[in-house]
């Protein structure tokens, strides 16, 4: 066995978690100076593995379950004024009033655990309201959408491009979670649309995301730093849509749009 050290930003380690345990990693704990160690079986390409990750080092490793210590540094999270995030492996009990979820961090994007997740958690919130029919592009693990029901959301569907993130959502948010994008939803479908996504995919997809809003919905976008939120707000409005806010949380944004009344009111 052996490990390779990454020198990452925090805001990172989310993604790049979710991006090792893809490559087949035995555990991955989170260094106290910064950066992560994933560790590999010897069977590993190790110099591949260095290459893709940029790792500043590798050690051996003698053979320990690494995957239960990197378990033992996940902790249950608090989110919002409602939500109690929980690793599956775990069964602390919520708080009184808030809802609990349970993640598998690293398993795919969504656990709770990066910043654009809790902005999202955070405006579903405040914008779901009892009954509204909600749309998650890009639900990931499912856990937006899964909390959209337990807000209260009349109907939630949910998609994603990823077979596996799909597999994975079904188990979190029931089954209307399909393969595919907003493209196959039908317009004026949803009062509420979430997508945690990368701002050129945020871009790309503005048209149809706004199409399928309701009238007087909005969708909560997010995936991007703040450096990025003009831009990606400038396309939204050059489609037809209306910022309505904007939230930040250390260096990630999300963005609240609405769509223009007929006859551009």
């Amino acid at each position: 066995m052996f490990s390779i050290e990454i020198d990452c930003p925090p805001e990172r380690n989310d993604m790049l978690i979710a991006e090792l345990w893809a490559e087949g990693s035995a555990g991955i704990v989170e260094l106290e100076g910064g950066g992560l160690r994933a560790f590999f079986e010897d069977d590993a390409d190790r110099e591949a593995l260095a290459g893709q990750f940029h790792a500043v080092s590798w050690r051996p490793e003698e053979q320990r379950d690494w995957v239960e210590m990197s378990r033992a540094n996940w902790e249950p999270m608090l989110v919002g004024e409602r939500f109690f995030l929980v690793p599956e492996w775990r069964d602390d009990a919520p708080p009184e009033g808030r809802f609990r979820i349970a993640v598998n961090p690293g398993m795919a994007f969504g656990t709770g655990m990066h910043q654009t997740t809790q902005l999202c958690l955070e405006s579903l919130e405040t914008y779901v309201r009892p009954g509204v029919r909600v749309l998650d592009v890009g639900t990931g693990s499912g856990i937006l959408a899964q909390a959209a029901a337990l807000l209260g959301a009349g109907r939630v569907w949910a998609c994603d491009t990823d077979p596996e993130a799909v597999g994975i959502a079904r188990g979190h948010a029931g089954l209307n979670v399909f393969i595919g994008s907003v493209d196959a939803v039908r317009a004026h479908a949803a009062g509420l649309i979430v997508a945690n996504i990368s701002p050129e995919t945020i871009a790309r997809l503005a048209p149809e995301l706004l199409r399928c809003l309701r009238t007087g919905g909005v969708a909560l976008l997010s995936g991007f730093e703040r450096h990025e939120a003009a831009e990606v707000g400038a396309e939204l409005e050059r489609r037809g849509g209306v910022l309505c806010e904007v939230r930040l949380k250390e260096s990630w944004a999300l963005l609240v749009v609405g769509a223009k009344l007929v006859g551009g009111v």
